[in-house]
């Protein structure tokens, strides 16, 4: 060996160590500056009805509710990077909202807060549980007046809790970290299947969750989403079901953290098996263990910016009835089908004519290059997920259904032309006067290609 090489050798080595160092110093730095841009707030509150009430979701009930199982909530995530404008996002323990009742708390939101209309999303966990909320459900339902001015107080009031939490939201705003990961959970089945075996079975079984902590890395905020109805139970008890059982159990599992449950594109699925109180708390408990098999291993850093878009797209209506037809209606036995076609025959007679559309509106949240959450409106069947997150990223993509607006059921082309409940007969329930046509599907997934590309981080 050359001893006189060797010092030359050495100082090459702690050159090479001091810029190892030094990157990975400016690394770290880097990733700390990205986690210290984020800051959130989250808060929520009870909206528990605290009289009997009409309930939502099944038209067999003929009564107003019974009594409580599991209280009901409203949790808000507020979101801000470094450009200093919260986003926020409400989830709601409640089977639906009208595009009357989600204007009335957006502008109040921007009235209070100067939050737009992008940067708040409203989703239902779409429990079959719960109040019956907006004055346009009320003729649907079989509630006498008395039961209707019940409705009328309980959504006044839960439209300023809303608009209460959003709030308290953003005066809670703090530095936090965010993180992302998806993991998977077998609570959902393709409800079309159970009238006709041989109709395809397609599910999402994706389990999205989004972590919210501290710098310290203490737990403030889980947000957790999943594609299936909330109609594991069917009595006159209120209570969130399998979501509302899930949300406890994970909060039970990490004192003051909230828990947050987004409804997915499960229009077309069911919890099976259900029907008993057992099996709410089952589902519950599996989609909390799926979420701590998440949170037990690396999740992926959120980087800034959070970059929104919220617009509107007209999805056409098929050609509606004929005034002669409705007036046949009329004469029909399913009281369902009357009165559908007596609230389209006020329509043409205070119109002239019948909507030939509809204001579809699509919401995307961009958080840096990790992450895209699509909020759809409706009741979204389960094709419209698969596709979207095929198209822009499995890892990457988060599609949720049921937000905004609920306006009706949202078919894919698929289930459009299979026809049946989702695919066009539920139209009557929603007050429109047809099915939609078969652009829908494009129609949707065109508007929402274009906002995330909008929206695309640089």
């Amino acid at each position: 060996m050359d001893r006189r090489r060797f010092p030359t050798t050495t100082a090459a080595a702690v050159a090479r160590h001091l810029i190892l160092c030094g990157l990975a110093a400016l690394l770290c730095s880097v990733a700390a500056a990205a986690d210290s841009a984020w800051k959130a707030g989250v808060a929520k509150v009870k909206i528990t009805p605290e009289e009997p009430i009409w309930m939502a979701g099944y038209a067999s009930r003929n009564k107003p509710s019974e009594g409580v199982r599991l209280d009901l909530f409203v949790k808000a995530l507020a979101v801000q990077d470094e450009a200093g404008k919260p986003s926020i996002l409400v989830t709601l323990d409640l089977e639906s909202i009208d595009r009357e009742v989600a204007d009335a708390i957006a502008g109040r939101c921007l009235k209070q807060y100067g939050v737009t209309r992008d940067r708040l999303l409203l989703n239902l966990s779409h429990t079959h549980s719960g109040p019956v909320v907006g004055l346009s459900w009320i003729p649907v339902y079989k509630m006498t007046p008395d039961q209707g001015g019940v409705v009328r107080r309980y959504t006044d009031g839960v439209i300023s809790k809303i608009v209460g939490v959003v709030g308290a939201s953003i005066q809670n705003l703090a530095p936090a970290k965010l993180e992302f990961k998806q993991g998977l959970a077998g609570i959902a089945v393709n409800r079309r299947r159970v009238s006709n075996r041989s109709l395809p079975g397609p599910v999402d079984h994706d389990v999205p969750v989004l972590k919210v902590s501290d710098p310290a890395g203490v737990l403030r905020a889980v947000v957790v989403g999943y594609a299936c109805h909330a109609t594991c139970l069917s009595d006159f008890q209120i209570n969130g079901d399998w979501p509302g059982f899930a949300q406890a159990e994970i909060e039970k599992a990490h004192p003051g953290a909230i828990a947050l449950f987004v409804q997915g594109c499960g229009a077309d699925s069911n919890p099976l098996p259900r029907r008993t109180v057992e099996l709410a708390v089952k589902h519950g408990e599996v989609l909390a263990a799926a979420v701590e098999e998440v949170l037990g291993r690396p999740m992926t850093p959120l980087a800034g910016p959070l970059k929104t878009a919220f617009e509107y797209v007209d999805v056409a209506f098929q050609t509606p009835p004929t005034r002669q037809e409705l007036e046949a209606r009329l004469k029909e036995k399913n009281v369902y089908r009357q009165s559908h076609a007596r609230q389209m025959l006020n329509i043409l007679d205070r119109e002239g004519k019948l909507p030939a559309s509809y204001p579809y509106p699509l919401q995307i949240w961009q958080f840096g290059p990790k992450l895209k959450l699509i909020a759809l409106a409706g009741e979204v069947v389960v094709d419209y997920s698969l596709r979207l997150k095929a198209e822009h990223g499995w890892d990457t993509t988060w599609v949720a259904g049921y937000c905004n607006d609920i306006l009706a059921y949202i078919p894919s082309l698929r289930v459009l032309k299979e026809g049946g409940y989702e695919g066009g007969d539920a139209m009557i329930y929603f007050g429109h006067p047809a099915p939609f046509t078969e652009t829908v599907e494009e129609t949707i997934v065109g508007k929402a290609a274009e906002l995330v590309k909008r929206t695309a981080a640089k």
